[in-house]
């Protein structure tokens, strides 16, 4: 079985996310994405406002029920702290041992091609996985107010790399390019915006239940 995984903030997870990994699946003939919610990202502070490490996890799964190439993947979470994704896919090749076929697929979008010399064992891992850079549109909605803003630590990166200059071994995925990003998906919430359709039915339903980033303060 090819399995890729899917790491992120997932806060909340939205239609790009969704379209992304049926791409993976469809186009470069993997048989299971993993959707890996982080407990707390490596390389940014999380927003203020965001959802809590469970109600994130339990969003991804409503987001995805219901299609069996999709798996929620709590291995992060439960992990606790700063997670990185070398320490992931060993983890996820242990778990998976008996029904892997070939390397795990790390899927990422072109904007963090940048900052990939920043990650945990880089090369390591692009030798260890098989990197799936994903389009992201440059014109998704950013606001700082409702962002992740990066650590002191690994602050800007001087890197300009696009998908075809990457210089690590690597499969590009022509994903839908929806131009949408999480912190916009909270801040039209958190501003009585539209997002309704910007979600899946369950998701929308999560966030309204729990009245999640600001729903219902109005």
């Amino acid at each position: 079985m090819k399995i890729a995984m899917l790491g992120g903030s997932f806060n909340p997870i939205h239609i790009g996310h969704l379209a992304l990994a049926d791409s993976v699946c469809c186009l470069l003939g993997y048989d299971r994405v993993l959707f890996v919610p982080t407990y707390q990202p490596p390389h940014k502070k999380m927003a203020a406002g965001s959802a809590m490490s469970d109600d994130r996890f339990l969003m991804v799964q409503a987001a995805i029920f219901g299609d069996e190439r999709f798996i929620a993947e709590p291995c992060e979470i439960e992990r606790g702290g700063v997670s990185f994704t070398w320490d992931t896919v060993l983890f996820l090749e242990k778990k998976y041992k008996n029904e892997l076929d070939g390397k795990i697929g790390v899927i990422f979008g072109e904007d963090l091609l940048a900052d990939y010399d920043k990650w945990e064992r880089a090369k390591e891992l692009s030798e260890r996985a098989d990197l799936i850079v994903a389009c992201r549109p440059k014109d998704a909605g950013q606001n700082a107010a409702f962002s992740n803003v990066p650590t002191e630590k690994y602050g800007v990166s001087p890197h300009a790399w696009s998908r075809d200059t990457f210089p690590y071994p690597h499969k590009i995925v022509e994903n839908p390019q929806i131009a949408l990003s999480s912190s916009e998906i909270r801040q039209k919430i958190a501003t009585k915006g539209a997002w309704r359709y910007l979600v899946n039915e369950g998701v929308f339903h999560y966030i309204k239940s729990g009245n999640l980033y600001g729903y219902g303060n109005f």
